[in-house]
């Protein structure tokens, strides 16, 4: 159950940090933070305490499996997280260029 509530934190601290930073990369970390929780919870999640691999064969005894399938989304799910934190950067990139800041506050208040 600690892992679970340790998941919970990890991502409200993503979330703080998307709420309160004004920071353009601040907030892209804190998303990736808030990534990397769900990951995390969901690989927890297919855990199984002693559990084998899922390999069905007679010589292997039927026992307690570890579920494969969590484990395939989060090597989905680290791809998409991998090329949403690119995209975010590049973003961020070309707003620093062209605006000269990071600062959302200032973005918003400059015109064109």
């Amino acid at each position: 159950m600690i892992p679970f509530i340790l998941c919970l934190i990890l991502f409200l601290i993503g979330l703080y940090g998307i709420i309160t930073q004004k920071n353009l990369i601040k907030i892209i970390i804190g998303l990736a933070i808030m990534e990397y929780s769900v990951n995390l919870f969901l690989i927890m999640i297919g855990y199984v305490d002693g559990g084998t691999a899922p390999i069905f064969a007679e010589k292997f005894h039927i026992g307690s499996y570890v579920d494969p399938l969590p484990q395939a989304m989060i090597l989905t799910a680290i791809v998409i997280g991998l090329a949403t934190t690119a995209l975010l950067l590049a973003m961020a990139i070309r707003l620093y260029r062209k605006y000269g800041t990071f600062d959302i506050r200032k973005i918003n208040s400059l015109k064109g």
